[in-house]
């Protein structure tokens, strides 16, 4: 279910800001997005994991206020994430 650490590590070099960067809303927001897409694949084959359903939900809530605060503090790196990342089609 969970994505692996090489994969979670290999997100924050693609997505950081400057080099030491492992906690900037865009990295969080990648790895959120993963972590997301991983469960869902976990839960179209087990519908009835209603206990990582929840998990799921609170995941999509924290990505929701991320990109809000990105939104709010930066369009133009808001914009560029988004596109990247395939979101709000």
């Amino acid at each position: 279910m969970a994505i692996t650490q090489e994969r979670k590590n290999e997100i924050i070099a693609e997505y950081r800001v400057h080099e030491t960067d492992t906690g900037s809303p865009e990295v969080q927001v990648a790895v959120l997005t993963a972590e997301i897409n991983a469960l869902n694949a976990h839960l179209a084959t087990h519908k009835k994991d209603f206990h990582s359903q929840r998990g799921l939900l609170k995941m999509v809530g924290k990505r929701r206020h991320l990109l809000k605060y990105l939104r709010e503090n930066d369009v133009a790196r808001y914009r560029e994430l988004i596109t990247k990342l395939g979101l709000r089609r």
